[in-house]
């Protein structure tokens, strides 16, 4: 389908910079680029342009991105946020081309950036050293999955069998710090695998299967019916039990649709980086539910969770466990995972801030300073236990660095970033 609204919003605009049209209100979103090499260190002066996916020629914007390799936030055009709010014809989100170049680096476009009124949109570029011959990355993103025309999903018994040899192989809930995505159909051998972090992979499924303009609640069941089919598989090893070398597929027939280098809405992330840990269980059952689901307008699916139906639940107040029982019934529950694997320390279940002290202060101390290594905005630290004003100042830095709110108070959300940050960080130590 067409996005005839940018089409129409380009000759609206004559040539204006997206989002400064004068004299008139428009409806608007929020984008933001991050450029990171491949062992994720912030490319600093990347040039960003920024130009209609219905007209690549016209650039629209040109920014570059500063020292933590992001760009300003742009105020972009966006179709009406109620597009996004019932099924419509009309697309609900403008689609934008972002091509980043930087001194050293292969070029990298990327088709079909979304973006929602009143959303910020996070585009993460990655990008590789340049070497001769190497063709240009191009990254294209399809329409979303409530928009366009996908295959429904083939369904299957919610929870697996025990009783045969080699079916379950984990003992327990474990979360993986990454999963390999076959990009295609499980019998598609010419389809890429990827490695995914496991909460990267969660942020990219739910922003290409729901809307970041639902309500909150309906955005948290959602994410946590993805969590708990996705760590089905990951339980079961339901491929690797079939023959097969990879953790879940991208095709929405058989699991859920993931969108190789698409955008991730600020919203989402939010709620996945303080729930990921979560998925859904029921009584005297050890491995996470199979949640399926479907969008309820093109598919109908009944015992199953309906995307529509939840966001409708969710307007009318119903609590995310109040939404998963009404489809899924009375006896599903919320479980945590057991660990979460390849993070070093757990998050001691209290926020750290001025005033505390202790083992989890020390750790998050020494962490900062192995960040600042390559994050040298971050300033170093005395590794004593305690959260003075200088252990606040680096973890507001840290949290601006990241796109973190800058309450320099470590929660759930901070404490896992600076995990994973750490890890990424050490291992790029590791290996030059």
């Amino acid at each position: 389908m067409e996005n005839n609204y940018a089409d129409r919003t380009v000759s609206a605009a004559q040539n204006e910079p997206a989002g400064r049209t004068s004299g008139r209100r428009i409806d608007q979103g929020s984008l933001q680029v991050i450029a990171t090499s491949e062992q994720n260190v912030p490319i600093s002066g990347a040039v960003v342009d920024i130009s209609y996916t219905g007209d690549p020629d016209q650039i629209l914007e040109e920014v570059r991105t500063d020292n933590n390799g992001r760009t300003e936030v742009l105020e972009l055009n966006t179709p009406p946020v109620e597009y996004s709010l019932s099924p419509s014809e009309q697309q609900p989100y403008s689609q934008y081309t972002v091509r980043v170049t930087a001194d050293g680096y292969e070029p990298v476009t990327v088709t079909g950036t979304e973006i929602l009124e009143n959303q910020l949109s996070l585009q993460n570029v990655r990008m590789k050293l340049l070497e001769p011959g190497e063709i240009p990355d191009v990254v294209t993103i399809p329409e979303h999955t409530l928009y366009g025309n996908y295959p429904p999903k083939i369904a299957e018994a919610e929870i697996k069998p025990v009783n045969v040899s080699g079916e379950i192989v984990l003992d327990r809930v474990v979360i993986p710090e990454f999963i390999i995505v076959h990009d295609g159909t499980p019998s598609d051998t010419s389809a890429a695998d990827y490695y995914v972090r496991y909460r990267d992979y969660i942020k990219n499924v739910a922003c290409s299967e729901i809307y970041a303009t639902w309500p909150r609640q309906t955005i948290i069941a959602n994410v946590l019916a993805i969590q708990s089919f996705t760590l089905n598989r990951v339980y079961t090893e339901w491929y690797r039990n079939k023959g097969y070398n990879f953790t879940i597929t991208s095709s929405t027939a058989f699991d859920h649709k993931w969108i190789y280098g698409r955008n991730i809405f600020e919203t989402i992330s939010e709620v996945v980086d303080e729930m990921f840990e979560n998925y859904l269980s029921r009584p005297n059952v050890r491995q996470p539910i199979l949640t399926q689901y479907c969008d309820g307008n093109k598919v109908q699916c009944p015992q199953w969770m309906t995307q529509w139906g939840s966001k409708y639940l969710g307007d009318q107040g119903y609590s995310a466990l109040e939404i998963l029982r009404h489809f899924y019934g009375s006896s599903i529950y919320i479980n945590t995972a057991e660990a979460i694997s390849g993070i070093p320390s757990s998050y001691p279940g209290y926020a750290l801030r001025i005033g505390s002290s202790g083992a989890a202060v020390r750790k998050i101390q020494e962490q900062l300073n192995a960040i600042s290594n390559k994050y040298p905005l971050i300033p170093k630290l005395t590794v004593d236990g305690i959260f003075g004003e200088r252990t606040q100042n680096a973890v507001k830095i840290f949290q601006r660095v990241f796109g973190l709110t800058q309450d320099g108070i470590v929660g759930s959300r901070t404490w896992y970033r600076i995990q994973e940050i750490y890890v990424a960080v050490t291992r790029i130590a590791e290996l030059i």
